[in-house]
């Protein structure tokens, strides 16, 4: 297999080039067509690497990118979970190169999606096709692509109901995650769950002259800045009633466990170019971002923001609000705990709405299980060493309904690093990440094989 991937590096990486060209963006509906000539290059590179029955299937958004092998019935078999759309690339001025023109430099791939995900789920068909060209296939293989976990998976869940038998498989295989350095790989056991929401706050019927209606009318703009500002308390937790009722805590033996992934703050504060953290007080960063629940601002907007200046009150402010969850939260109840909060603490002069967009579980992997033993040997095989387990601040709200109509667990084997600049401008994929990722890969499928039987 070595042999193989020496010999067509060059080649895996020009595809994921042109893929990276697609501006596959599902959240903005001028992409449609973007989106639809992503699916269509997947199938096609799918059925170029040796899989059949290579096909899309049409959802009331997006088509989900079928196609498999099975090579006997009697062996496991893995089935591959993947997103072909993208983020939106806003800012575009904040991009040191054209967002949609991948660029190499530093041993690096610029591009939006260059992580997240189409250079992690592109490894695996081109695991797939080396295996399949060079030693064969110790496993089955279906691969299911989607394209729109970046707007929810809104209609992934009834895709998969309806397509039980289909997809039935022993294990989901995931690379949409990340390791914790190229020096020191790390396997994910868990991910936070998503409630995300748009607020609007509503003062007078229109905008108006803030000379002479200003001190005198609620400034939705204001009273928006206050309503968030009152989210979290001095020690940095959320204020929202029940917000934590259900959170499960760690021991002290598992949070000491989680400690031992190796974690430079100094460096993290250069990195992001900071001065200093900040968070949930009696949590460190590692544990702030992966095992505690948060609430984020994503973006907020109201009033005149063009060149120059305007003296406006306005008529209306907005923001949109994400809260990651933990285990036992639920986005629904969380969701409805926040509304009802938010709701309440307006003042009298405004009135308030709350939108949900889209929400998702969260997702925690046991790590005694012959598939992560599988994947754990993968990493120590390829990489010489043992991947260390770690919980994720990300969500993939698909997990957790993939094990409720399927049946199986998952096993998150991602291969980016936190600094790729993931839904940021400038993000990027290493050379290194994509190579090695293609040569760790059939690694699980030989173990998984083995430890299986």
């Amino acid at each position: 297999m070595t042999t193989y991937l020496e010999a067509n590096k060059q080649r895996f990486l020009d595809e994921l080039l042109e893929l990276l060209r697609i501006p596959s963006v599902s959240a903005d509906s001028t992409f449609k067509n973007d989106v639809r000539r992503a699916a269509e290059f997947v199938k096609d590179k799918l059925a170029a690497a040796g899989l059949d029955n290579a096909q899309l299937y049409e959802t009331p958004g997006h088509p989900v990118v079928y196609a498999e092998k099975i090579v006997d019935p009697a062996k496991p078999t893995v089935l591959v979970y993947g997103h072909y759309d993208v983020q939106p690339a806003d800012p575009y001025e904040l991009w040191n190169s054209p967002p949609f023109e991948p660029t190499i430099r530093n041993e690096r791939i610029y591009a939006r999606g260059a992580c997240d995900d189409k250079g992690q789920f592109y490894m695996h068909i081109k695991a797939i096709e080396t295996m399949v060209a060079t030693d064969g296939l110790p496993c089955n293989v279906k691969v299911m692509i989607e394209g729109e976990e970046e707007v929810g998976s809104d209609h992934l869940g009834t895709f998969v109901a309806e397509h039980v038998d289909m997809l039935k498989a022993d294990v989901i295989l995931v690379s949409d995650t990340s390791i914790i350095s190229n020096e020191t790989p790390s396997l994910e056991t868990g991910l936070r769950g998503l409630s995300y929401v748009e607020v609007e706050v509503t003062g007078p019927k229109r905008d108006l002259h803030s000379g002479v209606y200003g001190g005198g009318v609620a400034n939705p703009i204001n009273v928006l800045a206050k309503m968030i500002t009152s989210l979290h308390d001095e020690n940095g937790r959320v204020t929202i009633p029940g917000f934590y009722d259900n959170v499960v805590e760690l021991s002290d033996a598992e949070r000491a466990e989680l400690a031992k992934a190796p974690f430079d703050l100094d460096g993290y504060k250069r990195d992001l170019g900071i001065n200093d953290v900040w968070g949930e007080a009696g949590y460190s960063t590692n544990e702030r971002t992966s095992i505690r629940p948060t609430l984020d601002v994503n973006g907020i907007w109201g009033g005149y923001t063009g060149e120059g200046a305007k003296t406006v009150l306005p008529s209306k402010a907005s923001a949109k609000i994400s809260m990651r969850l933990v285990p036992n939260q639920t986005p629904d109840e969380i969701t409805e705990l926040f509304t009802r909060h938010f709701t309440s603490i307006a003042p009298a002069g405004v009135t308030v709405k709350v939108v949900p967009h889209h929400g998702g579980m969260p997702y925690v992997t046991p790590v005694d299980s012959v598939e992560f033993e599988a994947a754990s040997k993968a990493f120590e095989e390829a990489w010489g060493k043992k991947p260390i387990p770690t919980r994720g601040g990300g969500s993939i709200p698909i997990m957790a309904l993939f094990e409720k109509e399927l049946g199986i667990k998952s096993i998150l084997m991602g291969f980016g690093l936190d600094s790729d600049a993931l839904h940021s401008p400038n993000e990027s994929y290493g050379l290194f990440n994509f190579y090695k990722g293609i040569e760790t890969i059939p690694f699980f499928y030989k173990h998984y094989a083995i430890l299986k039987k």
